[in-house]
């Protein structure tokens, strides 16, 4: 029998009613991905240079689309089966594959990653099918084509391998189409139907999902601080470092966590189904990669720094630091902007401000820029904080339709 969104009963209940909470699988699934941006991390902090810094990137892109597809099919499609856990969990050795391969990926590794990465796919489409129908195998073919050019990238090297990781990315961003407009359904159903199912979201599940990703993404943050100052004597100097870097992290969590969280699942609910799967997108795929990008400059940017707390830091920490909390800031303003939170202002402000501080940063050691970050960081959400006591945020009013 050929099964939909539309027949499993509704995620979310009747009206009013919690969504469903985020499985401990799911969580377990989410501690192997982040081993991925650990490794970008690594990879970063080795060799602090444009090049690298835009390889991350071109990875992140790539392997964040797949985890994307994975908390989109699970908040979908439970995984409340045995066959369904075994299945997760073999895609979860696939990133773990990735994973390990990343270091030397662009060297000598590139085929064991594109192989890894072959495996995500296919788990993910076998997943995606045994729960939708077999319809939904062309939802996996652009991703599987995806896999082998980063697989047949592994074979080449320099610009060669940098454009088989572009064609990697166009062929994922392809896939919505697909999904939407692809072959035609044996059942008839039309675009119109798709769009509804496709955006048969639970908001709570969805939500909760990436904010738990992103709470282990900032757990890295904090390793950073230890594996930055190694085995250097517990001075009075080193604490006050350590204590820097982690305040800059407590306000980077104090950005998206204290408002935006509850605000995104209200603007969720007040989306209908067809509207709510790109918005899915827009909020929690594209405006998450330069969040998730900061925490992995920022966290490279502290392994570098912060054994060396009284010198000047060259152009590349500088610029990680600074980089990456503006990076994370211009993610949490597109995310603010796709679910029409406000106010957006203060979060394009205190990116350019946090960007301005690599130059300053350059020319004062280390703790005076991880100072004027979280001063930074620290002023820019008093201001919010002052603007909406005075004219309510816009978060109140996400219950109208969109």
């Amino acid at each position: 029998m050929h099964i939909t969104p539309l027949e499993t009963p509704s995620p979310e209940g009747t009206a009013g009613e919690p969504g469903r909470r985020v499985t401990t699988l799911e969580l377990f699934f989410d501690l192997v991905f982040v081993f991925t941006l650990t490794q970008l991390t690594v990879l970063l902090a080795h060799d602090l240079s444009p090049a690298t810094a835009g390889r991350v990137a071109l990875i992140l892109v790539v392997l964040f689309w797949m985890y994307g597809a994975y908390a989109y099919l699970t908040n979908q499609v439970p995984p409340d089966r045995p066959s369904r856990r075994l299945l997760l969990m073999l895609g979860m050795a696939g990133f773990l594959v990735c994973a390990l391969a990343i270091p030397r990926v662009f060297e000598d590794t590139g085929v064991v990653f594109g192989l890894g990465f072959l495996l995500v796919v296919v788990v993910h489409t076998a997943l995606y099918t045994r729960g939708h129908g077999w319809d939904s195998v062309w939802y996996g073919v652009p991703n599987a084509l995806a896999a082998l050019s980063v697989t047949a990238a592994g074979l080449v090297g320099g610009l060669a391998a940098d454009g088989l990781w572009l064609l990697a990315i166009v062929l994922q961003f392809v896939t919505p189409l697909v999904a939407e407009h692809g072959p035609g359904r044996r059942d008839g159903r039309g675009a119109a139907v798709l769009r509804v199912q496709l955006g048969d979201l639970d908001p709570a599940h969805f939500v909760e999902r990436h904010g738990l990703l992103l709470i282990i993404a900032f757990g890295e943050s904090v390793v950073s601080i230890g594996v930055g100052i190694g085995d250097l004597p517990l001075t009075p100097g080193l604490f006050c470092g350590a204590f820097l870097a982690l305040a800059l992290s407590v306000a980077l969590w104090w950005t998206y966590f204290v408002r935006d969280e509850e605000a995104a699942e209200a603007a969720f609910r007040a989306t209908p189904p067809p509207a709510r799967w790109r918005l899915a997108m827009n909020a929690y795929y594209y405006a998450f990669l330069p969040m998730l990008l900061g925490i992995a400059c920022l966290a490279a940017g502290l392994k570098r720094t912060l054994g060396h707390l009284t010198q000047h830091p060259q152009t590349g920490p500088a610029l990680a630091l600074a980089g990456g909390v503006a990076l994370f800031l211009v993610g949490d303003a597109a995310f603010r902007t796709a679910l029409r939170l406000r106010p957006v202002r203060h979060r394009w402000a205190g990116a350019v401000l946090a960007l301005a501080t690599a130059a300053a940063g350059v020319r004062l050691p280390v703790y005076g820029e991880l100072l004027l970050l979280v001063a930074v960081l620290v002023e820019m959400l008093a201001v919010e904080a002052r603007s909406c006591a005075v004219s309510p945020p816009v978060e109140e009013a996400v219950d109208e339709p969109v």
